[in-house]
């Protein structure tokens, strides 16, 4: 396979894994709560992970406007997934944190997606697994800085 093709490939799997992404992620937004779809269960993982969080921050981390980001809360607050507060360093901002019925919701989805992780990549090594994280973060780095650009 030439440079070319192989660069071809590359973007053509890219690609898969990104619509076949958006989809898993919808379907683990619905299995958090119903109600949701789209990228909430990203968010709410990203809140979980970051802890009490500006909403501003949560915007930035996915590279979405203050509007949008706002809205998606807005939605997970009404679920009772997530609770919003004032930040103490700067009385104008507030800080989102996942509720415990939120973080319950998220990790037992989280779990049924680490499931199917493990299902998927039983049979590869312990390195072949090592290598593709190292690979997919080096790759993920990159479109970082790219979209920055």
């Amino acid at each position: 396979m030439s440079d070319e093709e192989s660069l071809v490939a590359v973007e053509r799997e890219v690609a898969l894994m990104f619509r076949r992404g958006r989809a898993r992620v919808a379907e683990l937004s619905r299995r958090v709560h119903p109600g949701l779809e789209g990228m909430a269960y990203s968010l709410l993982g990203y809140i979980e992970q970051a802890g009490p969080v500006r909403v501003t921050d949560v915007g930035a981390h996915f590279s979405v406007g203050k509007a949008t980001v706002s809205r998606q809360v807005r939605t997970l607050e009404e679920l009772g997934l997530v609770a919003r507060e004032t930040d103490p360093l700067d009385r104008r901002a507030a800080l989102v944190s996942l509720t415990e019925d939120g973080r319950r919701r998220y990790l037992a989805a989280q779990g049924v997606r680490m499931r199917r992780v493990r299902e998927v990549m039983g049979d590869w090594s312990p390195e072949d697994v090592t290598r593709f994280a190292e690979l997919l973060h080096r790759f993920n780095d990159v479109l970082g800085e790219s979209a920055a650009d």
